[in-house]
Order: C-alpha cells, then structure tokens, then sequence
C-alpha cells in the first residue's frame, strides 16, 4: 500500500500543511546516494576515451547527481509509509511529516526533468536517455515494483545504482563503452553483498515494514551464503580493469587486497550466527564493503586524472 493512498498521489487537500526547510529537501536528495553517484559518474567520466571540455563535464556530473537525488526524492515520495516503520528512516522529510507527499512528488518529477534536459543539451541525448532510463527504472521497477515483492529486489533493482558510470561515459564519447560496462558489473556485482549485510541487522524492521528482504523470506543461513557468493564473484570482476587493461598496477593490487578483504569478511558473516557477534561481523561487512568499492573508484580517478594533467603539461 502507497504511503499517498487510493490513488490521490499525495496531493489530496487534507495533506498537511509544509513546515520544510532547505534542509529537508536537501535530505529528500538523498545526499550520501547522491555523492557515491557524482564520484563512480567521475570514474566513468575520466575513464573515457579523448577529451570532454571541462564546462561539460562538469555539468554532465551535476545533471547526473541531481538525476540521482531526483530518484531519491521520488523513492522517499513513494516509500513513506514503509520508512514510517523502521528506526533508520522514520526521521526522513516525509513520514517525519516535514514535507508533504505532494511536495516530495513535486520536487522529484521537476529535478528529473531538469536533470535530463540538461544532460541532453550539454553532453548528448544518448546520455540523457540512459539517465531517464535510469530513473525510470529505479523509481517504477525498484522502489514501486520489485522492493515490496521478491527478495532479489536488491539484485534487480542495483542496476539502477550500477549506470552513473555508463551515463557518464555516454556523455563524454556519444556511446557505450566496455569499461564502462565493466565498472557497472563492478558495483552490480557489489550491492548485494554490500546491502544484504546490512538487512541481515535490520531484518526485523524489513519484516515489520513489510518489506521481503533475503534475511526475513528465505532466512539468515542463504543470506550468508549468498553474501559468500557473491563476494567470491565480486574478487575477480572488481580486478577487470587492471586485467583488461585500463587500469593500473596499483589498481590492480588494491582490487587483489580489497577483493581478498570482501571474501574474509563473507567468510566471517558466514561463520558467525549468533547474537551479537553475528550483528557486528555484518556490520563489519557492511563497513568494508563501502570501503572497497569507494578505493576502487578512487584509484581510477586519481591515476586518470594525474594522466589527463601529466598529458596537458606536455
């Protein structure tokens, strides 16, 4: 059931009067999602053949993080009634009631509008067409369809997390390139074991919600071992890169240390099943899995942009 109800979108005229601020929209963005969505964007970007002006580049990677807070706001438009009842998002502009349903609706529709117009008129239409799909796809497959029905909501539903790079990629060459399909499979392959660590905390509050994570519909065990698989597969595509060519050495041994890092701690969540010790090693997970996909990502921008700057000075 929709936070809005019976079909009224938010927008009926007993919603409550609007006491937001510019900080509860800001929140609406969703700016943490945002800022992992502007740096793997940037990989995409610099990793891409030829030269983008700057003036492009730079407008191309606001377009497409207010393309991601645009989603954010809509998912938290839709989801409020959901969020209302877990601890980690009750406090959220709209079941905290700061912001109206209507407002939040609002908001996203005209970001996501604006973010792909302006990403057409600055870079390509291509680009802006994969933004669009990305939202789309985010906000009518993931959050409306597939997170209130299959616990493989995640898995589905991380392609819409996994494109920055590819859109960025698009704006910079016109096309799609393998790398910038090999950085998608890189954070594809990633939130699984990433996200399910964290259900595996907070089950109880997915169930009360009624949200059908892996942890509360086919139980802690096959959420571990999933977490285990999908780590074991996330080493080698997290070393593509260096192994295809395009990255280097030191990328290569970060993606070797860090992918090595995934599997102990998948082995770890695996392992330990009860109490409190089982909470933390997930938590641990969760922790190193940020860890990992951001030094991956860091390393691409930092030796591409030293290489762009080493290349301007000749």
């Amino acid at each position: 059931m929709s936070f809005v109800g019976d079909g009224d979108l938010g927008l009926s005229s007993s919603a409550t009067v609007s006491v937001a601020e510019p900080g509860d929209y800001f929140a609406l963005l969703k700016p943490r999602v945002m800022s992992l969505v502007i740096f793997t964007a940037l990989a995409g970007l610099l990793i891409a053949p030829g030269h983008t002006h700057p003036v492009v580049a730079i407008a191309a990677l606001v377009a497409i993080g207010v393309g991601a807070g645009a989603s954010g706001a809509l998912n938290m438009w839709y989801d409020a009634d959901i969020d209302a009842l877990m601890t980690r998002t009750r406090t959220r502009p709209v079941p905290g009631g700061r912001v109206t349903a209507g407002e939040a609706l609002a908001f996203g529709l005209i970001l996501s509008g604006l973010s792909v117009m302006t990403l057409g008129l600055v870079a390509n239409w291509l680009a802006a067409s994969l933004l669009a799909f990305t939202i789309a796809f985010y906000v009518l497959i993931y959050t409306m369809w597939l997170k209130r029905l299959t616990p493989q909501n995640i898995v589905i539903g991380g392609a819409a997390g996994a494109l920055p790079p590819v859109v960025a990629y698009a704006a910079a060459t016109g096309t799609v390139g393998i790398e910038s399909l090999v950085l998608f499979a890189i954070i594809f392959v990633w939130t699984p074991p990433h996200f399910w660590a964290l259900a595996l905390v907070k089950c109880g509050e997915y169930e009360r919600a009624g949200v059908p994570m892996m942890p509360n519909v086919k139980g802690a065990a096959r959420t571990r071992l999933e977490i285990l698989l999908y780590s074991l597969l996330l080493a080698p595509v997290g070393a593509t890169p260096w192994i295809m060519g395009f990255a280097s050495n030191v990328y290569g041994a970060v993606s070797i240390v860090g992918g090595l890092a995934m599997i102990v701690c998948a082995l770890q969540v695996y392992r330990t099943r009860v109490g409190d010790a089982a909470n933390k090693t997930a938590m641990r997970m969760f922790g190193i899995s940020i860890l990992y996909l951001f030094s991956l990502f860091a390393v691409l921008v930092v030796e591409n942009t030293l290489a762009i700057f080493l290349a301007g000075s000749n």
